[in-house]
């Protein structure tokens, strides 16, 4: 049996991200990639996004619950806005980026979910409307 109690006050930031990202699954002894689960807590100041860009999965699914504050989440078709106590499912294969919109006033921290934890993502562009 494994339990592992994680405080992400206690975690160091995760990567290299702009934003303060701390990786509670990875703290827990999960690997990055190739996991069952990966798990993080992100705190976006205004003008930040969660990822490091516009991006799609092969096979994770990703979700976004929002512990604080309001988080935007824009889509091909459309812009989410996920408010606190509110969870954004996104299938894979569906494009998204997640942000906390520059004219914010305040913070917004969520808690990202994305099973499997693989190294699937890939780059979406989405048409200019030139």
């Amino acid at each position: 049996m494994g339990y592992h109690l994680v405080d992400p006050d206690d975690l160091d930031q995760w990567d290299d991200r702009p934003a303060d990202v701390r990786s509670l699954s990875v703290a827990a002894g999960f690997d990055h990639h190739d996991s069952k689960l990966g798990l993080r807590v992100y705190e976006l100041s205004p003008g930040e996004q969660s990822g490091l860009r516009y991006h799609y999965h092969d096979e994770q699914v990703e979700v976004f619950y929002v512990l604080e504050g309001t988080l935007h989440v824009e889509t091909p078709e459309d812009e989410y806005v996920v408010e606190t106590d509110q969870a954004l499912f996104v299938e894979s294969g569906s494009p998204q980026r997640a942000f906390n919109p520059e004219d914010a006033d305040t913070i917004t921290r969520v808690l990202a979910i994305g099973a499997p934890s693989v190294d699937d993502a890939h780059t979406y562009d989405p048409p200019s409307d030139a």
